[in-house]
């Protein structure tokens, strides 16, 4: 169980990084420490690492999970 707080206007915005292009596919639903969860259209591969923008700061995160309420878990690493 992922714990953490649902998400506000003032929680990060996440967005994959494509080079020097910012790709907003992710709608963030929980903000815990560290796993985000998010929905997207896509539908990235557990254990695929994943290159995003959170906020100002460039980091990677890992697909952990897919839940059955169409969430996906993001691991920060």
């Amino acid at each position: 169980m992922v714990t953490g707080k649902p998400a506000t206007s003032a929680d990060p915005r996440l967005v994959l990084v494509d080079g020097a292009t910012d790709i907003d596919v992710f709608e963030v639903a929980e903000v815990g420490n560290p796993i985000i969860v998010a929905r997207s259209p896509f539908l990235f591969e557990v254990g695929e690492e994943l290159h995003v923008r959170l906020d100002a700061r460039e980091t990677t995160v890992r697909v952990v999970n897919h839940r059955s309420d169409g969430m996906t878990e993001l691991e920060l690493l």
